[in-house]
């Protein structure tokens, strides 16, 4: 039966849950997934014997699926949901429930911006990951996905799927390398300057699949500086490569897609399935009622005919009859669709292709279990065979038939023993360790994401929004105003004047990319490394208007080109004349009252220096860069002296548990129950309940006592490691 958690019985409500409740949240059982019949399968052909790690508890499976697919710990209402649901069937409903979150979509953005090599400062990257985050939300097929950003050409704003190919300024032999490691899992790029040394591919394959993009050019507009990407006539693949031959004997090189399909000799189940799926949705869609692009013809004919024959005249008709011709021509000739990308697209998505699925799966599979079946993820050879072979073509295989749908595949690794086994127990030997690893019969030890631990400790510490009453946190800050010299016989803006309207201090890490402002030293000496740039998804999307076409036409130049033009610039303006400035230390009065942002929605990748960036988020600019998830001392005085751990640590008036600390409810230990739960989804034992209770009545205030434990208990390995 659900518990009642009126707000007015919230002390016993809270008792009552966490003794009764967390207690009972033991494993729960469920359907078998099929999947893991073929694990077990595949152990026993192995002669693997050893014991498989038991299905962790109710509540060790709560925080683990919420960072997993949400990107962030439960919160106590959350905990209480979970507990309220049927026993046998809560764990699928919640998956079901978090794959319908629209947090979903941001925190697989993320995954898929770690794939893609996605750069939100690069060409068209800030709109290529609203699109990517758009298609999840969407639940658009990853074939679909994959073919758009494979083959895509045009302005990164009107057409965001060309922001991939614009990301690496469309150089062929650069896209050979990324378009296999990404979408096949296969390092061909060591193949560029001589045959693979630990694989089958040869050189010519490289340039093979090289030709598939010798004709896609990245130009800039001249005035309006659009970048775009397009198709020339002649290609830039030549064989044999520069160097090895006269220029003369090098001849253009027609594309040959270098992968092996798998010869059906009868159209496979799952391919089946997948087509049934995909007409089903066809069948679903709803049928258009508008005009028809015959009758828009016909409209626009019967126009012309108006306004020649009225007082616009024939001649004013004309021209613009001649303006929507141009319009079409200049537009097609500067954005021109790539033939050859389209059939390299086709070819990589092909159901008979097995890299593809099976590359997307390891990621996911990787993603969410924490070891791939292939290790590097991007790196599938003959000599590097998948730990679980039949495993990893069933998963592969499902997630074609359910026409490439992630939800379905994450929601078939979250429901399967092997994802949701605990982790071997630390006294143990380290080979042994790794054997029950590697045979999945134990759970690698997880850190979370670099995003997933900032938003845990946003959530944890009820950062998301205000949890301060106006007036009660005045603090003086510190900052170097720069203000303009005055000419003579001027008098400069006062300070005063600068700074009115800014109520808070400027939020801005060394080297951020695209802020302005002054450089904030916060009152206790640090700066905030946490924050950035927040990336509006839906405005991004939004902003594809067409500029005018007339001057889009206008010449353009290529990036070298654009390079020498921008040297001789710096070349002219060196000398100085420019502004001179004045700096100023202020100090002034603000009421700090901190709110977060989710770190899924900031600038991809975050600056330098970031807390993003400490805790492993890759930089994306080379291929193969994969997370770091080693520890560092940065992370630790991060998390000990960060601006985000000393918030979140800190007391609201606003937060549930103020009011277990002050006023007519207050329960000393119902309020260190509560902490544990928001931060750690446990209660305390009793040990912990005791020491608790020490550190909050050694302290000068109860508020003051509660922020040193929640300091302790977010800096904890229980809070940063998956359980």
């Amino acid at each position: 039966m659900p518990m009642s958690f009126s707000s007015g019985n919230f002390t016993t409500g809270i008792r009552s849950f966490l003794v009764v409740a967390l207690l009972a949240l033991g494993s729960t059982a469920s359907a078998r997934n099929p999947l893991d019949a073929v694990v077990d399968r595949e152990n026993q052909e192995a002669g693997i014997t050893t014991a498989a790690m038991p299905v962790v508890g109710d509540h060790i499976f709560l925080r683990r699926i919420y960072v997993d697919l949400i990107g962030r710990i439960p919160t106590e209402a959350e905990v209480r949901e979970f507990a309220a649901m049927p026993a046998q069937t809560r764990r699928e409903q919640l998956i079901d429930k978090l794959l319908a979150d629209p947090r979903f979509a941001d925190r697989w953005t993320m995954f898929y911006a770690d794939m893609l090599r996605i750069r939100s400062e690069a060409s068209g990257g800030a709109a290529l990951i609203a699109y990517v985050h758009n298609a999840i939300s969407t639940g658009m097929p990853y074939d679909q996905m994959a073919q758009k950003l494979i083959s895509t050409n045009g302005k990164a704003g009107k057409t965001p799927e060309a922001g991939f190919i614009l990301g690496d300024d469309a150089d062929p032999l650069a896209m050979a390398s990324i378009t296999s490691q990404v979408f096949l899992g296969v390092r061909i790029g060591c193949a560029q300057c001589h045959d693979h040394p630990f694989d089958v591919w040869t050189r010519r394959d490289f340039y093979d699949m090289a030709a598939f993009f010798g004709r896609t050019r990245r130009f800039e507009s001249q005035l309006t500086r659009v970048v775009f990407a397009t198709e020339t006539e002649q290609t830039s693949i030549l064989w044999p490569p520069e160097g090895e031959a006269e220029m003369k004997d090098r001849k253009a090189l027609e594309p040959r897609f270098p992968f092996q399909m798998i010869d059906f000799s009868g159209k496979p189940e799952y391919v089946v399935r997948m087509e049934k799926v995909r007409a089903a949705k066809e069948a679903a869609k709803p049928k258009p009622t508008g005009p028809t692009v015959d009758d828009l013809l016909e409209d626009s004919s019967a126009k012309v005919a108006s306004r020649a024959s009225g007082s616009f005249g024939e001649e004013l008709a004309t021209q613009e009859a001649k303006k929507d011709i141009r319009k079409i021509d200049i537009q097609a000739g500067l954005y021109k669709a790539s033939d050859l990308r389209s059939q390299l697209a086709r070819q990589i998505t092909d159901p008979r292709n097995r890299f593809f699925a099976r590359s997307f799966v390891n990621r996911v599979w990787k993603t969410m279990v924490g070891r791939g079946f292939v290790e590097p993820v991007d790196d599938f050879r003959d000599d590097n065979p998948a730990a679980h072979p039949a495993a990893l073509d069933y998963l592969a295989e499902e997630f074609v038939a359910s026409d490439y749908d992630l939800r379905t595949l994450v929601k078939l690794v979250a429901t399967s023993d092997a994802y949701q086994r605990g982790h071997a127990p630390q006294e143990i030997e380290e080979v042994t360790r790794m054997e029950l690893e590697a045979a999945l019969l134990a759970t690698p030890v997880r850190r979370m994401l670099a995003e997933s631990l900032y938003d845990s400790i946003v959530t944890a510490g009820h950062l998301f929004t205000p949890k301060h009453s106006p007036g009660r946190n005045e603090r003086t800050i510190t900052e170097v105003v720069r203000t303009p010299k005055a000419k003579p016989g001027e008098t400069g803006k006062p300070v005063a004047q600068l700074l009115a309207g800014n109520n808070k201090p400027a939020m801005m890490a060394p080297g951020m990319a695209g802020m302005s402002g002054p450089k904030v030293m916060q009152a206790d000496g640090s700066y905030a490394l946490e924050d950035a740039i927040e990336l509006d998804f839906g405005k991004l999307l939004a902003e594809q208007d067409e500029p005018e076409v007339e001057v889009e036409a206008m010449a353009v130049m290529s990036k070298e080109e654009l390079e020498a033009q921008r040297m001789a610039m710096e070349r002219m303006n060196r000398g100085g004349g420019g502004m001179e400035y004045d700096e100023k230390i202020v100090k002034r009065v603000v009421d700090e009252n901190p709110v977060f942002t989710t770190s899924l929605r900031m600038q991809s990748p975050a600056p330098d220096g970031h807390f993003l960036r400490v805790f492993g988020q890759p930089n994306r600019s080379d291929l193969g860069d994969l997370r770091d998830d080693s520890a560092s001392m940065r992370q630790a005085l991060m998390m000990l002296n960060g601006r985000l751990t000393h918030e979140a640590a800190r007391v609201g008036d606003l937060e549930p548990i103020y009011g277990l600390l002050r006023g007519k409810d207050q329960n000393l230990d119902a309020a260190i129950k509560l902490a544990y739960l928001e931060i750690l989804t446990r209660r305390p034992s009793a040990d912990e309940l005791a020491e608790s209770r020490e550190m909050i009545t050694g302290a000068p205030t109860v508020e003051e006592g509660m922020a040193d434990l929640r300091w302790v208990l977010i800096n904890c390995n229980e809070f940063r490691f998956l359980p």
